[in-house]
């Protein structure tokens, strides 16, 4: 089998997610990220076609230093009726100074007449012409044959004669195109397994996630004899995105024994996973398999019993070979070995305690039937277990009193303050603070409170505030539930606090997620 191809498209077929714009410094921090990640290649853009792109290579060349990749540059063939050497958008492609040139070309009879509006007879020559141009200016071709599954379904044979012609022209890959999602797994493995027997040519995969087969469809191309995949980094892309580049990878080296990417590059999966998110500003998404937060988080009493034992009882693989960890969640469903395990992680034993773990569990349990809900609030949980072990560690202020007035100019904009009043070092310390709302203005009067006593906080602030109503029937009488997350600018952690009061239970939430930021970065109580 030929060397597997590892080809990451975010930055061009990703990019067209609803909501996701990338400036030229954002495309080069993924760069960057993705070279990290041991990718083997990289499709930057379309230069030529928009000016963000053509920027992009221009800077790159000056700024990226690409260990592992290859910068690859996307585009056309060249117009009907035309000429290679001359089409404009093809010389950008020349001039984008990439090793590496992907193209596109209508594979499907359909779209050669009615989108393209030429004949099948001209397609070929297009295909032709452009591929064995660019391999004579040097570069790497690989051709990406849209709606070619498609295509293929409606007209096999002029499907195949377009493979054919790109192969003959010089093309090292042809790439299948999955272009509207439609395909199962056992399609794409009929289809791809008949291509290299009809053709001889070196196959990839390009699959969209339409009908949720987007990484199967993918396994399943490399099984029927593909060396070459692409796909983005979180699956970003149009509609319903494109085969997640991670999952697929991982699958191909975990499940199918492939070299997809080397092993030290898969521990940094999840970091990288996420340090993308951080960039396009879309959320990171808990339940991604292999990188997700959750992919290896486990609720159920029943399995934190068998977890205990033998971690591998209820995970398919190790996570950590992914960067990722084990993590047991906490709730009203957990039992004794829930609460083990959580301390485990936390790094406290417990197995000598069976009165702190008893403790926790009805304290977990009664906060859950008054609306807590420990799922996503892991830090919360584990200052339970420390106080309960060793009562008074967390305490590193005590809170005189703190309060908010909000004030209207009448013009529909609103500012906040808040005053809080601490004791900590040995001083009551007295702080007020202005924000664009309650909860901030409260963040800012804790911070400047505390910064006095503890200077260490300044490396940690709020990141993400979420708010739920539980029983919403009872308006604006509700209970309320605050989430938040806060961050050191290496990780995160998540508290929680349920009052009837927003601003009581987002206080709660505050003051959690500051106590276990000095916890982490192991500061003493003054």
């Amino acid at each position: 089998m030929e060397a597997l191809h590892v080809y990451d498209t975010t930055l061009r077929d990703g990019a067209q997610q609803e909501g996701l714009n990338l400036s030229v410094s954002d495309k080069l921090a993924i760069a960057a990220l993705l070279d990290d990640l041991g990718v083997d290649f990289i499709e930057g853009g379309w230069p030529g076609a928009n000016p963000k792109d053509t920027e992009f290579f221009d800077r790159a060349r000056r700024e990226l230093s690409l260990r592992r990749a290859t910068l690859a540059a996307f585009g056309a063939t060249r117009r009907a009726g035309g000429d290679a050497a001359t089409d404009p958008l093809v010389q950008a492609l020349v001039d984008s100074e990439a090793s590496v040139v992907c193209l596109v070309a209508k594979s499907h009879t359909g779209h050669v007449e009615r989108a393209l509006r030429t004949t099948l007879e001209e397609n070929l020559e297009m295909v032709r012409d452009t591929v064995s141009h660019l391999v004579g200016r040097g570069r790497r071709v690989f051709l990406d044959c849209e709606h070619f599954f498609d295509g293929w379904h409606l007209d096999r044979d002029y499907a195949l004669s377009v493979v054919r012609t790109a192969h003959e022209a010089g093309a090292e890959v042809v790439v299948l195109c999955d272009t509207n999602g439609g395909m199962l797994p056992h399609q794409v493995e009929e289809v791809v397994a008949d291509v290299i027997a009809s053709t001889g040519a070196r196959v990839g995969a390009h699959c969209h996630n339409d009908t949720g087969c987007a990484a199967a469809n993918s396994v399943a191309a490399v099984r029927a004899g593909a060396t070459h995949v692409q796909g983005t980094v979180n699956g970003y892309g149009e509609r319903t995105g494109n085969a997640d580049l991670l999952t697929v990878a991982a699958n191909l080296q975990f499940k199918l024994g492939l070299d997809a990417m080397e092993h030290d590059s898969f521990a940094r999966a999840m970091h990288v996973a996420h340090a993308i998110s951080e960039v396009t500003n879309v959320p990171a998404y808990s339940r991604q398999p292999y990188v997700g937060a959750s992919a290896f988080a486990h609720k159920a009493g029943l399995h934190a019993s068998a977890l205990k034992v033998d971690p591998d009882l209820y995970q398919h693989m190790d996570p950590a070979l992914v960067g990722n960890g084990m993590r047991t969640l906490v709730s009203d469903m957990a039992g004794r070995a829930s609460i083990e395990l959580k301390a485990r992680e936390a790094g406290l034993d417990l197995s000598d305690r069976p009165d702190v773990v008893a403790a926790v569990l009805a304290e977990v349990k009664d906060l859950e039937l008054r609306g807590w809900t420990f799922d996503a609030a892991d830090a919360t949980v584990e200052l339970m277990l420390r106080e309960a072990l060793e009562p008074g560690c967390t305490d590193y202020f005590e809170v005189e009193s703190w309060r908010v007035i909000t004030d209207s100019s009448g013009s529909g904009d609103a500012t906040s303050e808040a005053t809080v009043k601490l004791r900590a070092d040995g001083s009551r310390l007295i702080a007020t603070g202005e924000g664009n709302g309650p909860v901030n203005a409260l963040d800012h009067a804790l911070r400047e409170a505390l910064t006095r006593a503890y200077p260490e906080i300044e490396k940690i602030e709020l990141i993400d505030f979420k708010v739920r109503i539980l029983d919403a029937s009872h308006g604006t009488d509700a209970v309320t539930r605050v989430l938040i997350e806060t961050s050191d600018g290496e990780t995160s952690w998540d508290t929680i606090g349920v009052a009837g009061s927003i601003l009581a239970a987002s206080w709660r939430a505050l003051t959690d997620g500051i106590v276990h930021g000095l916890l982490r970065q192991g500061v003493p109580r003054r």
